[in-house]
């Protein structure tokens, strides 16, 4: 089940609301309406080679579709949101800072949209979160997207194309899509300062010395789907000082037994909070589960949250690293 559509940081547009609303901003282009769009810093052309698909961007994009919160929250912090005619497969509300830049962003689609509707909304780019999002039973085929005049771009730690794929997610690379997408859209300045701002976050964060362990349950009940040795959650679990129990797991998340976790017995327990499995429903199936009720981290409640939109390698990922690292201070857990 995926988040509803009661949300209130987006609008729901329907395929003709859409459409209305794109005449209406090639209209206000045409007759000279003074948009906010950040300046640009570069007319050359920008060729990036993403997941192993070369794009050649003429101009900056100017009417996007994004897909997953990681695409939509990149171009909201980096002043974007009115080059995004429509957003889809939202994980769950948008952060405070960026709310009210959100707010008239139009949702195409819950889930993963079809090639038709993203076709209606006269996109140049697609930015997908995911490379599955980008398929015929998707939103369409790169290379068919292509050859109708719309550039994809798949956030670059979500690549699973041997050779793209990060050995091991770093916070360079985190900050090397945004000062791709910076460039790409020809706000490198913007770009810059973003990073520099999350630069100073990071360097403020104090990890834990005490040597815990911890368990980063993402979602399921028989077994459950844990953050693993090699993407974000491995990162974040790095920065704040604690050591993944699934870090010997060569892959981003992995599905582990509750036997190993028994086994593993860690400190704390990192849960993925989101509105169709929430962090109290993690912990109600902890508590009730035998097995698991006797780990220490579930007996003294050593629980820290994340939102499930800051689990994926992104623009929040830093913030996200901040906020662990306040929760697990909080706790006072000694080695």
């Amino acid at each position: 089940m995926r988040p509803s559509s009661s949300r209130p940081h987006l609008r729901l547009v329907s395929a003709v609301g859409a459409t209305v609303a794109a005449t209406a901003l090639l209209a206000g282009c045409a007759s000279g309406s003074t948009a906010q769009v950040p300046p640009s810093n570069s007319a050359d052309a920008v060729t990036v080679d993403n997941c192993g698909t070369e794009v050649t961007f003429e101009s900056a994009p100017e009417r996007v579709v994004t897909i997953k919160s990681t695409s939509t929250e990149m171009l909201l912090a980096l002043g974007l949101a009115d080059r995004i005619v429509g957003s889809a497969f939202s994980d769950g509300p948008v952060p405070e800072e960026w709310a009210d830049a959100a707010a008239d962003v139009p949702v195409l689609s819950e889930q993963v949209p079809s090639n038709e509707a993203v076709l209606e909304l006269n996109p140049d780019l697609v930015y997908a979160g995911w490379e599955s999002n980008l398929s015929a039973e998707g939103a369409g085929d790169r290379d068919e997207l292509e050859s109708l005049g719309v550039h994809t771009y798949v956030a670059p730690a979500a690549c699973k194309e041997p050779g793209y794929q990060p050995e091991r997610l770093s916070f360079d690379d985190v900050f090397g899509e945004i000062r791709e997408i910076g460039s790409v859209f020809r706000v490198e300045d913007a770009a810059e300062a973003l990073v520099a701002e999350q630069q100073e976050l990071l360097d403020a964060i104090e990890p834990s010395t005490a040597g815990l362990t911890a368990l980063w349950y993402s979602s399921g009940t028989d077994a459950p789907y844990v953050g693993a040795g090699i993407g974000a959650p491995q990162l974040v679990l790095d920065t704040v000082g604690l050591e993944n129990v699934a870090a010997s797991v060569d892959d981003t998340w992995t599905t582990l037994g509750w036997e190993s976790v028994v086994e593993a017995d860690p400190d704390v327990i990192v849960l993925v909070d989101a509105d169709w499995n929430t962090a109290e429903s993690k912990i109600s199936n902890l508590e009730s589960n035998p097995a698991t009720a006797q780990l220490d981290a579930v007996r003294e409640k050593r629980y820290l949250t994340i939102d499930f939109a800051a689990s994926e390698a992104g623009v929040r990922t830093v913030t996200a690293a901040a906020d662990l690292a306040d929760q697990l201070a909080a706790l006072d857990v000694r080695g």
